[in-house]
C-alpha cells in the first residue's frame, strides 16, 4: 500500500469516495469548489493505495488559499471494503500519521453533526472509528462548539450607547483583540496565549480574519460616549456565506452587556445589506456568548465537534 498526496489525475476517484453516514465531508460538490478556490489543494488531500490503484482511504484538510499550512481536518474517508472497524481505524491513523509527518503539525479534525448527535446510532458511530484514529495520532482533546444562525429575523436598532467606527490601520485592530483576549473564555485563544505573545497571537488572529472572504471594510471598533475603546465588532463571511466573525468587550468594560451591543451591530450591518441568514459559533462552554446570541434571535441549529492536540502535551 502507497501513502501519498493526491495529483490532478486522481480526480475522479476522489470523487468516487462517497460517505454514506451522517455527518459533514467533503462531498463531490464540495470537493470540486474548494480546490477550485483554493481552501483544498491536491496537496492536503492525502491517500491510502491499494496495489491495483484502488483508495482505501481519503483525508482532506482545509487551509485558507493564500496560506502556507492547512487549518483543518475536513474529511476522513475510508473503503466500504475495510469493514473490519479495528482495520478501518488502524487505515485512518496510518494516513494520518503520514499527513503530520509531511505537515509538521497534527490540524485540528471538525466534524459537523446535528443537534442531539450522541443519541443517533449512525451519527454516533461514525463519528467513534474517525475519533478513534484521530486520538492514535495526537488529536485527544474534544471541544464542541455550538452553531447557531439568524435567519431574516427583526433587524437590530443601532446601539444608543455605543458608537462604532472603521479603522483602516491594522494596528488598532491587533491592539483590540490583544485586549479582548485578557479573561476570554474562548478556548483556542486561551490555548493560543498559553504559547504566543498576546500581541503575536493578536495579529496572527487579524491575519486570519482578513482571508476570510468577508470585506475587511466592514470591520468596526466600538466606543463608548467618552471615547473609551468598548470592544470590536467583526460582520465577515465565510464559503457559506455571512458570519457574526468576531466580537469581543474589553475587560475593563465587561459586565455591561456590551455584548448585545456588539452583536446587534453586526447583525444589523449585515442584514441591512441584504442578508437574510447569518450564521455564528460559540464554545459551548462559553455560556454567556451563547445566551448573547439567544438573546438576539440566533438559533442553535447544529453542533462542530473539534478535535486537536492536548493542550498540555502540545
Amino acid at each position: 500500500m502507497l501513502f501519498r498526496t493526491a495529483v490532478e489525475e486522481d480526480l475522479d476517484r476522489l470523487l468516487g469516495c462517497v460517505v454514506d453516514e451522517s455527518i459533514s465531508w467533503a462531498h463531490p460538490e464540495r470537493l470540486l469548489s474548494f480546490l477550485e478556490n483554493g481552501n483544498y489543494r491536491f496537496d492536503r488531500i492525502w491517500l491510502a493505495v491499494a496495489d491495483d490503484g484502488e483508495i482505501l482511504a481519503r483525508a482532506v484538510w482545509w487551509g485558507f488559499p493564500d496560506g502556507d499550512k492547512p487549518l483543518a481536518l475536513d474529511c476522513v474517508y475510508v473503503h466500504p471494503s475495510v469493514s473490519d472497524r479495528a482495520d478501518r481505524v488502524g487505515l485512518a491513523a496510518e494516513l494520518l500519521r503520514h499527513a503530520h509527518e509531511a505537515y509538521g503539525l497534527a490540524p485540528e479534525y471538525h466534524v459537523f453533526v446535528g443537534n442531539g448527535w450522541r443519541d443517533d446510532p449512525k451519527a454516533a458511530a461514525a463519528i467513534a472509528w474517525r475519533w478513534e484514529a484521530a486520538g492514535r495520532v495526537g488529536l485527544t482533546h474534544e471541544l464542541e462548539r455550538l452553531r447557531y444562525e439568524w435567519a431574516d429575523g427583526p433587524v437590530p436598532e443601532p446601539s444608543d450607547r455605543l458608537v462604532f467606527r472603521g479603522e483602516e490601520d491594522d494596528e488598532a485592530f491587533v491592539e483590540a483583540f490583544r485586549r479582548v483576549a485578557a479573561g476570554t473564555l474562548d478556548f483556542h485563544t486561551r490555548q493560543a496565549l498559553a504559547t504566543m505573545d498576546p500581541v503575536a497571537q493578536a495579529r496572527e488572529d487579524v491575519h486570519d480574519y482578513k482571508s476570510m472572504p468577508g470585506d475587511r471594510s466592514w470591520w468596526r471598533l466600538a466606543y463608548d460616549k467618552s471615547g473609551d475603546l468598548v470592544g470590536v465588532a467583526l460582520p465577515s463571511a465565510n464559503n457559506g456565506g455571512p458570519v457574526v466573525g468576531y466580537l469581543g468587550v474589553v475587560p475593563e468594560h465587561r459586565g455591561h452587556g456590551y455584548v448585545d451591543d456588539l452583536l446587534a451591530e453586526i447583525t444589523r450591518f449585515l442584514a441591512e445589506r441584504g442578508v437574510r441568514r447569518i450564521a455564528a459559533d460559540t464554545d459551548a462552554g462559553n455560556v454567556p456568548m451563547a445566551r448573547a446570541f439567544e438573546r438576539a434571535g440566533y438559533r442553535n441549529f447544529a453542533v462542530r465537534l473539534v478535535l486537536s492536540p492536548d493542550p498540555v502535551n502540545a
